[in-house]
């Protein structure tokens, strides 16, 4: 394998928003950069391509989230999503940064969606991103090549050696590159179905992939095995209820099942085995996706009538629709005898007051009796976002070793390192936010770490350079260095 002298000062590993937002900072710190995205242009942007909001603090209505939402607010809601996992100067990092998160994306191009114009709901705790995930990247993309970042697609990189404290090389398809600084934000693990395997056993390789097929955790599995610390736990993951016609990769958002509420929820028995109606908010999406995940073969199916159909919005695959339940049954490849039974105790159990009485389990909001054909059934599986195992990193984003002592030159930003603050929990609209907070502190330490690197070599070596000299090139406004364009 070749081994390739001139590299940028920083090296940086994925493509998605905490990759831009730390070549985009390493950069206009005065730092070459270069960004390796595995994926093709097409594909290019992670889980992000998917994303449509950011959670951010504010202390006044903005144009794009009205009221109030507070630091207090946010991190209480952190602590309760992380279960006492997450890391508290980290958890303070992400709060306090996320103030300045939307102007400075505004600043790179990012447009968002003004609250109140009926388009998106209204968040006092998110802004929506107009145009969805892969408008911010195209934005961001834009910027960062007007500032002269490098940035390669098809680019995976296949190895990566620590030694001394340090990451001494980088194994790309042709060659062997030796960085000043490394900022890793190539995600989780959550398309290799054995990273899953610890928790989930073989019901793991029944999940639908709601985002990148690229994220497939090689870099991550290979820091662990050389000894850095981990935050998170093996086989944890974020999974959604995803209608099971969903393309294997890559559905995004338009694949979760709606309506739930409004119907009921059946196993291949034909048998219901939670409560439709317990959760009825957004993390119902999740909780949905783990029940299903509990049950035979990881499949269960929605059960509508018309009435309740009529009164959902259309989901992206039509359902399956038949005049009886017999019918309905065999089209689905459910138990006929099994959902009969099921629908006959449900509709004999509601109440008036939207409740059931006396069956198990109970459906304790929303219960209808489903009595008007044609009946209407959507398979569903569990879709997995991402997963909860990463790297844990100090208050600078550098990776840290089992033993607390830091790689010196390596860095890590978004889904790779999110564990250190989320635990193994969610909440909507963070992972944007992580990428954005700790891609540019990530890309602000490791162009520092260059300088200090660069200055050093210079002591040793004054009759050369290799690559900028980062303590003496400055970003003008077109984006090159005073001395050279990349």
């Amino acid at each position: 394998m070749a081994t390739c002298a001139a590299v940028p000062d920083v090296l940086v590993i994925g493509g998605g928003i905490a990759a831009l937002c730390a070549a985009i900072t390493a950069r206009r710190a005065g730092a070459s950069v270069q960004l390796l995205e595995w994926a093709p242009r097409a594909l290019r942007g992670g889980n992000a391509r998917h994303a449509r909001n950011l959670r951010a603090v504010h202390g006044a209505p903005t144009p794009f989230s009205p009221g109030v939402y507070t630091q207090a607010e946010f991190l209480a809601e952190l602590s309760r999503v992380a279960e006492e996992r997450d890391d508290p100067a980290l958890c303070q990092r992400l709060v306090a940064d996320s103030v300045s998160v939307v102007p400075w994306l505004a600043a790179h191009g990012v447009g968002f969606q003004h609250a109140g114009d009926g388009l998106l709901p209204v968040s006092r705790r998110t802004s929506f991103l107009f145009g969805g995930g892969k408008t911010m990247l195209n934005a961001l993309y834009a910027s960062a090549g007007r500032l002269g970042v490098q940035i390669a697609y098809n680019s995976p990189v296949t190895g990566l050696t620590l030694a001394d404290g340090r990451v001494r090389a980088l194994d790309l398809a042709s060659s062997r590159v030796q960085p000043r600084a490394v900022v890793l934000c190539c995600g989780g693990a959550q398309a290799d179905p054995a990273s899953l395997r610890p928790l989930w056993g073989e019901a793991a390789d029944a999940f639908v992939l709601r985002g990148t097929p690229y994220a497939d955790g090689a870099l991550l599995r290979g820091l662990i095995a050389q000894g850095v610390a981990t935050a998170g736990e093996p086989g944890a993951c974020h999974l959604v209820a995803v209608d099971a016609r969903s393309p294997r990769a890559d559905g995004g958002i338009a694949t979760r099942v709606l309506g739930i509420p409004a119907g009921i929820v059946v196993d291949r028995a034909g048998r219901r085995f939670h409560d439709e109606g317990g959760d009825t908010g957004p993390t119902r999406y999740a909780v949905w996706g783990r029940k299903v995940a509990e049950q035979p073969g990881q499949m269960a199916w929605l059960i509508l009538d018309a009435a309740a159909h009529s009164g959902t919005l259309p989901p992206v695959f039509p359902p399956l629709t038949a005049v009886t339940l017999q019918e309905l049954a065999a089209l689905a490849g459910v138990d006929a005898a099994g959902l009969t039974a099921t629908v006959t105790a449900f509709n004999a159990a509601v109440r008036e007051d939207g409740r059931t009485a006396g069956l198990v389990p109970g459906k304790t909001r929303h219960a209808r009796a489903l009595t008007v054909p044609p009946f209407a059934a959507i398979p569903i599986r569990p879709g997995i976002t991402f997963t909860c195992l990463g790297v844990k990193v100090d208050a600078g984003a550098r990776v840290l070793m089992e033993d607390g002592t830091p790689v010196s030159n390596l860095f890590a930003a978004g889904m790779i390192m999110a564990p250190n603050v989320l635990g193994t929990g969610y909440l909507a609209g963070a992972g944007l936010t992580i990428g954005a907070v700790f891609g540019r502190l990530a890309g602000d330490s490791a162009a520092r770490h260059a300088r200090c690197a660069a200055d050093r070599r210079c002591d040793r070596r004054p009759e050369g350079r290799s690559g900028v000299q980062v303590s003496e090139a400055r970003v003008n406004g077109e984006g090159q260095a005073d001395h050279e364009r990349f």
